[in-house]
């Protein structure tokens, strides 16, 4: 199992030192110190006070922040926790990776979803309602742009002619789709190398606008729909991770039980995900170094022993 750490600014208002150059530097250290696969960070560019207010939290803006994380590592990878494709013109968001991914030294990894705060797109000028066709044309914009040149494009909402956009990323980088739906996953299997369910009860699911998944039986189904229509378009469900965001407990916490989060990415792990996403307690920065360097002592180290022959 591999663990990927959304940076802990995951509350409104929030502790400056998380803002900080030293503070993102200091946490994606500990990240990559204590074995976290990859790290990043959440996309919210213009949040409504209201959403705020209900239990909404602030963001910094990811492609900056990832370029600052990779500016001290050198094996994490940078995984933002999603990019709402919507909110960017598609060319904007492949130069974006593409310079991120060549500075890093080919560390970028695309995380999107369709987003769902419709004050948000209204402020930011995107159709609500057309969010799902503007990802669905922005994937094969990005996709084309980072592996060909003189690239022309009619859509419905994107349309150029004869773009060539240098430096193209070292290789191409993988894309991973987030959501719930059947939509989402046959997104992935026409363009993404990963599925990024996550936890869902009823009520978050409606106000996230996704399907609900509040067990396991839910993520099995939606499991075996995925490798359903790989088969079907000829792709190998085995090339395709499973990113699960959503058990329950908090490293950092005193609530945190290394031994029951364990048991949790085992059962995980029997299911089919390959890719945990995390977050961990987020009140300072030494605080969330502390939960982190808990993590991979107890947990990360711990499944590194279990996999060695």
């Amino acid at each position: 199992m591999r663990f990927v750490l959304t940076h802990p600014m995951h509350t409104h208002p929030y502790n400056p030192e998380l803002v900080t150059g030293s503070g993102v530097t200091a946490i994606a250290a500990a990240a990559e110190r204590a074995g976290f696969h990859g790290f990043g960070f959440t996309d919210h560019p213009a949040p409504t006070q209201r959403w705020l207010d209900s239990g909404g939290h602030d963001a910094l803006d990811p492609f900056v922040a990832m370029g600052f994380a990779a500016a001290v590592t050198t094996r994490l990878r940078l995984i933002p926790n999603l990019v709402v494709l919507p909110y960017r013109n598609p060319l904007i968001v492949a130069k974006a990776g593409a310079t991120l991914d060549a500075l890093s030294g080919g560390r970028f990894t695309l995380a999107v979803g369709v987003g769902y705060l419709k004050g948000e797109f209204a402020a930011l000028g995107v159709e609500y309602e057309q969010r799902a066709g503007i990802v669905d044309e922005a994937l094969d914009v990005i996709r084309q742009v980072w592996t060909a040149d003189n690239v022309s494009f009619a859509g419905r909402h994107f349309e150029f002619d004869g773009i060539t956009a240098h430096p193209r990323p070292q290789q191409r980088p993988p894309i991973w789709i987030g959501g719930n739906t059947a939509a989402a996953r046959r997104r992935v299997v026409t363009h993404g190398d990963a599925w990024c369910p996550f936890a869902a009860p009823e009520m978050l699911a409606r106000v996230t606008r996704t399907a609900t998944m509040d067990g396991d039986a839910q993520l099995v189904a939606g499991i075996k729909d995925l490798a359903r229509r790989c088969d079907s378009a000829g792709r190998d469900p085995a090339e395709i991770d499973i990113v699960f965001n959503g058990l329950g407990s908090t490293p950092g916490r005193s609530s945190f039980d290394p031994a029951s989060f364990i048991a949790d990415v085992e059962r995980l792990a029997t299911i089919g995900v390959t890719v945990i996403t995390l977050s961990v307690a987020g009140d300072s920065v030494d605080q969330a170094v502390s939960a982190i360097e808990e993590f991979g002592d107890t947990v990360i180290r711990h499944q590194v022993k279990r996999t060695r022959p």
